[in-house]
């Protein structure tokens, strides 16, 4: 730990002609010191939590082998947001008609409103949001649909692979 020096200088003398006495020197080890620091460093290591990953929480319906067991929407709660290029959002309620009169368009600036006035439409256990996300469509405009349903309150919603007849009728209202 600590030693002193005491090593020569008998007794103390006065006069002409004496020399002085050394002057004892101390040491200290340190050690023990650095021992008890790694412990420490080690121990808190072991004990401390590490940062839990942050991720989006997901409930998933039960997976069903029965076609009468799965979750159904009804169609008149149904909303379709399919997400073109440039920030457009193209959507119809219930089922796409066959001449595709309900087919709209919009952008996301409006879309809220579009999500309000149809959930304040239709009866709450029967709304529910099918998003379809295009192939040119950016990831941050999904990630935007995806808070928008959170700050909509949306219980319900979806995002599902886009069908051949939307893709279509998407690259149609793009070209006109």
């Amino acid at each position: 730990m600590a030693e002193m020096d005491t090593s020569g200088g008998g007794g103390h003398k006065k006069g002409p002609g004496v020399k002085k006495g050394k002057k004892l020197s101390t040491r200290v080890d340190l050690t023990p010191m650095v021992d008890l620091g790694f412990l420490l460093i080690t121990f808190f290591i072991f004990t401390t939590t590490m940062s839990q990953p942050t991720a989006m929480r997901l409930f998933l319906p039960k997976d069903t082998d029965k076609p009468e067991e799965q979750n159904k929407a009804k169609e008149s709660g149904a909303l379709t947001l399919l997400l073109g290029k440039n920030d457009v959002v193209y959507y119809y309620e219930g089922i796409l008609a066959p001449d595709a009169s309900n087919f709209k368009t919009s952008n996301f600036k409006e879309i809220r409103d579009i999500i309000l006035r149809k959930k304040r439409s239709t009866d709450p256990k029967d709304f529910v949001v099918v998003i379809k996300p295009d192939e040119e469509s950016t990831y941050k405009n999904s990630v935007d649909m995806l808070d928008e349903m959170t700050i909509n309150d949306v219980k319900r919603y979806a995002m599902v692979d886009i069908a051949p007849v939307e893709f279509e009728l998407i690259k149609k209202t793009q070209g006109s």
